[in-house]
């Protein structure tokens, strides 16, 4: 039998074969119709097939990557459901009683009908009733990607990084006399250290070294250092994760790590749905995240462009660390340097090489967690302007850091 192509991306009126029926099942399939992504799926074994827009609205995930709990479309970033008219029927981090916003509903396609063995969609209201009986065996059209973000949004070489201190490197892997080529902002730069200190060619605005990271600035820096006071505390012992790189943009990685809600969809131990957003104090160059509960205080710095210190104090006294550092490399790989402080409650023996190496394989754990969701995410960078995303109470401090990075773009 011949392949005809159907009606395509020329027009989104009229119906459109989209999957083969016995290859839905309820895992989403992503597929094109009318030019646009979308993915069908069937909310119960044996179900209709359902269709949606290929993201959510909240985070702009695509929704080829949720899952199908309890006969509702669940998107695997922050757990939010979906009935088979799109409507949003449960955010979890507002809690049992919560009400999902207005914004937070899908617009699915017009129709969706199982004919001669194919699913077909119209996306748009048509005069044709049924979908048309092929005289051939249909070719759908290709599943376009999912439609980036609108607005303005920061990349990994967006030239606003260029006014910024980037970590390039730890400083052990620059050894007396050695070098070591790494890549920033899409470019490749060499690093020498030798008697007078560390160079890098091409030439940059600034080369140092701080934190046992080599910093380079390509420009003239603006905003503020971050700090860290645990550096150089006696009652801190520090571990290093091994290196990890995330396959997209540093600013959607520094989002995900910045985020409670999605705690309890992306990570086993993540506690519980319902969170709040916190208190948010805006400062030079980032801001901080308070919060408090079940034992324990979580302050969060961020500073421009992707650096972030958080820290737990708990009850008894002891504290543990977390510092992230991202180095956007290219378009879609950053570089993450991290490492875990550890301190003992007041009276205690420093913490131990066992007590450091758990902590170290725990965060390490959690961050591959975060990066491989962050590999799903086909994301070219951070939306900057707020209303390309639904934003909820629970995301104050991802508001706070659109704005810090939108003061940065604007060379605020």
């Amino acid at each position: 039998m011949t392949a005809t192509r159907m009606p395509s991306t020329a027009r989104s009126a009229g119906w459109f074969p989209v999957a083969r029926a016995a290859e839905v099942g309820t895992t989403p399939v992503p597929v094109g119709a009318g030019g646009r992504s979308w993915v069908v799926v069937r909310l119960r074994p044996g179900a209709e097939v359902s269709a949606f827009p290929a993201r959510c609205p909240h985070r702009l995930v695509p929704l080829a990557a949720a899952t199908v709990v309890e006969g509702r479309l669940q998107c695997p970033y922050h757990g939010w459901r979906f009935d088979g008219d799109g409507r949003c029927v449960d955010v979890p981090s507002l809690g049992p009683d919560g009400s999902a916003p207005p914004r937070a509903d899908l617009a699915v396609p017009w129709a969706v009908e199982e004919r001669h063995g194919w699913v077909w969609l119209a996306p748009e209201r048509t005069a044709v009733g049924l979908p048309p009986a092929p005289s051939a065996a249909p070719v759908p059209e290709p599943a376009p990607a999912p439609a980036p973000p609108a607005g303005p949004v920061l990349g990994n070489l967006h030239p606003a990084l260029e006014h910024a201190w980037h970590p390039v490197a730890r400083s052990r892997e620059l050894r007396p006399g050695g070098w070591l080529q790494v890549r920033l902002l899409g470019r490749t730069w060499t690093l020498s250290r030798t008697a007078a200190g560390v160079t890098a060619d091409p030439p940059a605005w600034g080369v140092r070294e701080r934190l046992g990271v080599v910093w380079l600035a390509p420009a003239e820096p603006r905003g503020a250092d971050l700090a860290v006071p645990e550096d150089g505390d006696r009652r801190f012992v520090r571990g290093w994760l091994p290196p990890a790189r995330s396959a997209g943009p540093a600013a959607t990685l520094a989002d995900a790590l910045l985020d409670v809600a999605h705690l309890p969809f992306v990570h086993a131990d993540g506690g519980e749905p319902e969170v709040a957003g916190g208190t948010v104090t805006a400062e030079p160059g980032g801001f901080t995240v308070e919060r408090t509960g079940g034992g324990r205080r979580v302050t969060s710095v961020f500073r421009a462009p992707f650096l972030l210190r958080q820290r737990t104090d708990l009850d008894d006294g002891s504290s543990r660390t977390l510092l992230v550092l991202l180095q956007p490399e290219d378009a879609d790989s950053t570089r993450v340097h991290a490492c875990v402080l550890l301190a003992a409650p007041p009276g205690a023996p420093l913490p131990g090489p066992d007590d450091v190496a758990a902590a170290v394989t725990a965060e390490a754990r959690a961050l591959d967690e975060d990066l491989d969701l962050q590999a799903q995410l086909e994301s070219p960078g951070l939306p900057l302007d707020l209303r390309a995303e639904l934003h909820v109470r629970a995301d104050a401090a991802g508001v706070a850091l659109r704005r810090t990075l939108a003061d940065l773009v604007a060379g605020r």
